[in-house]
């Protein structure tokens, strides 16, 4: 259509992101909103500088969801997706099932329809979608939430419920000559009978499990020794690509398959690595996915029926909003993580126009009836982040969080024998003291208004996610003598820990941990030096509610110095007892008791001899640290 051929469409796609997203983000819509208005405005029924042709981008950009999920997978340790199983079951089964029954009730009731094509519409419109969710909730850092996790497990079960539903449309065709094209292209095992194709599906999820616990593994430690990072890169792509491709041939989505993998790798030692390849890729393919998604809206077919659309649209997304709010009341959801389950999953999805395609060629439905759904399908789509703007603005202000700012990480022009990563309010804290002591430290921050604010006072901070190893070889990881982790993350202190182990093993680590769980990995990491960051102020608070209870000052500080002595040899014991969970119930509660009658005995002998000193032990303890380097020293000269 166009003389300039792919660069044109190129540059197109290209000049309208970088145009619309950096005006929608300053608007506070989100990059979503931005390349969806893009698509839009560059599409074949506004000012047309893309025609027809972008509906074979939207085939390419598909990929995007396909590389999506694949991320999604390395985030989800297996043990953590076995956690999910009742809301992937319960949550997802329930909305999907309520959702199409009542859906193909009003078609039937409002339309004279065959039950074949309500049935079908039902499922169809069932669906959400996985790439504008799960990029919105990633966007607003609500991924993690209650809600988003909820949400997540929807999106997951819908995406395995598109197997049975294709499989299901060929059996509901009511017209003949359109099932001949059943498939764009034949698949690999066609010519067998449904018991050795089952054997075959079942055989090929069976090797993708495999292959990622036990060779995957191998074979990218093999590459890594090359130490040339496109080689990485396109090892990477190519485990999606054939992965994909080869789900695709036995019939499975390929989003699906290359989820499992990323599962199945998500323990393995270059789940970073993978991560930081592939993202750009990712990134780019998804919005190019949401500037097709735009571009498709046909406002033609709009304009000659808006009332039918506009009916469509408010019909779809108010059903999907009553049933998603109901379920999530059932399954005992509180309010902020209801309104935000439900706002973000109350649209259509893109396996619509997947699902819709199919069942035209398999004579399902008719192009009259589906062309208007389609349409409607789209621009419930596009309609998705304003409503989780009105969600995040009116319905809830204090629920959302702040989008962070894009941008690159500072050059780091010093090496000190400290690094702090993470200058918050722990953080900060620490290298005051550390200032005051007059050891230097190289501070490094995520957040760049941070980074801006300390910079104004006079601190030099530089900005740059410390889990990438080559931010924390700039800042001289590799002649460090200790590396401190103080941010608020805990999933970031661990990819932070994680990266320093690996890349730094003769760097030594202190790091920040929420509680006993935090604890227990990293210790499981090899992590010896980790504080629960609330531990001392919780004990000083409580130091000082017994001073003003009456107890004497010598008393209390003794029961503290037990009391933690104690409480951190719990947390090592009961390390070897996370994993089950009835053992570490039962160790928990007798090592409290123990704990209790401990105490309670050290206090019984205080009275009994009537001590009005200190603590002898303690101050033996402390003389014998101040005086074990002299005695070092004295061996060694001997």
């Amino acid at each position: 259509m166009h003389e300039g051929g792919f660069f044109y469409q190129a540059f197109v796609y290209m000049s309208a992101a970088v145009v619309s997203v950096p005006l929608a983000k300053k608007l506070g819509l989100g990059s979503v909103l931005g390349y969806l208005i893009a698509g839009i405005v560059i599409g074949p029924y506004v000012i047309g500088l893309i025609g027809e042709e972008g509906q074979d981008v939207m085939h390419f950009a598909e990929f995007g969801v396909v590389m999506m999920l694949f991320l999604v997978g390395l985030e989800l340790q297996p043990s953590l997706l076995w956690k999910l199983r009742a809301p992937i079951l319960g949550l997802g089964g329930m909305q999907v099932t309520i959702t199409a029954g009542i859906i193909m009730a009003i078609a039937l009731l409002a339309t004279p329809l065959a039950w074949q094509t309500a049935l079908a519409i039902g499922l169809t419109l069932a669906l959400s979608s996985t790439a504008i969710v799960l990029q919105t909730l990633n966007e607003k850092g609500q991924m993690k939430s209650e809600g988003g996790q909820n949400a997540f497990s929807v999106l997951l079960f819908q995406d395995i419920a598109v197997i049975p539903i294709l499989a299901i449309f060929p059996l509901l065709a009511i017209t003949d000559g359109a099932a001949s094209g059943h498939h764009d292209h034949a698949l690999w095992i066609d010519h067998f009978p449904i018991a050795i194709k089952t054997a075959i599906v079942l055989g090929v999820v069976a090797a993708i499990i495999f292959c990622g616990k036990y060779l995957i593994g191998p074979a990218f430690r093999l590459i890594a020794q090359t130490r040339l990072r496109e080689l990485f890169t396109a090892a990477a792509l190519l485990l999606i690509i054939g992965i994909a491709l080869l789900m695709t041939q036995v019939g499975l989505s390929p989003a699906l398959g290359t989820f499992l993998a990323g599962v199945v790798l998500a323990q393995s030692e270059y789940r970073h690595e993978l991560e930081t390849d592939i993202e750009p890729f990712k990134g780019l393919l998804l919005g190019l996915f949401f500037i097709a998604v735009g571009a498709s809206i046909d406002f033609s077919l709009i304009a000659a029926n808006p009332g039918l659309i506009a009916l469509l649209v408010a019909g779809l997304i108010l059903i999907k909003f009553v049933v998603l709010a109901i379920v999530g009341r059932v399954f005992g959801m509180g309010m902020d993580s209801n309104f935000l389950f439900t706002f973000s999953l109350a649209q259509g999805g893109e396996f619509a126009f997947v699902l819709f395609s199919f069942a035209l060629q398999n004579g399902v439905i008719t192009a009259d009836v589906a062309n208007p759904l389609i349409a409607a399908v789209a621009i419930s789509m596009a309609l998705t982040p304003l409503l989780m703007i009105i969600n995040e603005k009116l319905i809830q202000p204090r629920f959302g969080t702040k989008e962070k700012d894009s941008r690159k990480q500072d050059d780091i022009d010093e090496q000190q024998p400290l690094i702090i990563a993470g200058f918050g309010r722990f953080g900060s804290t620490i290298g005051r003291f550390m200032q005051a002591n007059n050891v230097q430290a190289t501070y490094l921050d995520i957040d760049p208004n941070n980074v801006d604010l300390l910079r104004k006072m006079g601190l030099k901070v530089f900005y740059g996610d410390a889990s990438r190893h080559d931010l924390l070889e700039a800042a001289g990881a590799h002649e460090a003598q200790l590396l401190i982790v103080a941010v608020d993350d805990s999933e970031k202190c661990h990819e932070i820990v994680e990266t320093a182990k690996k890349h730094f093993p003769n760097l030594p680590v202190l790091t920040r941990t929420i509680g006993w769980n935090d604890s227990y990995e990293m210790m499981e990491m090899g992590v010896e030096g980790f504080y629960r960051e609330y531990l001392d102020s919780a004990l000083r608070m409580g130091a000082d509610a017994l001073g003003k209870m009456g107890f004497r000052s010598y008393q209390v500080q003794r029961s503290l110095k037990l009391f933690r002595r104690r409480d951190e040899q719990m947390v090592r014991e009961l390390a070897e007892l996370r994993h089950e969970q009835s053992a570490l119930i039962r160790g928990s509660k007798q090592r409290i008791q123990d704990m209790e009658r401990l105490m309670q005995d050290d206090l019984n002998r205080m009275v009994k001899d009537k001590d009005m000193g200190w603590d002898a032990t303690s101050i033996k303890a402390d003389f014998g640290t101040l005086l074990k380097p002299i005695i070092d020293k004295e061996h060694r000269e001997e």
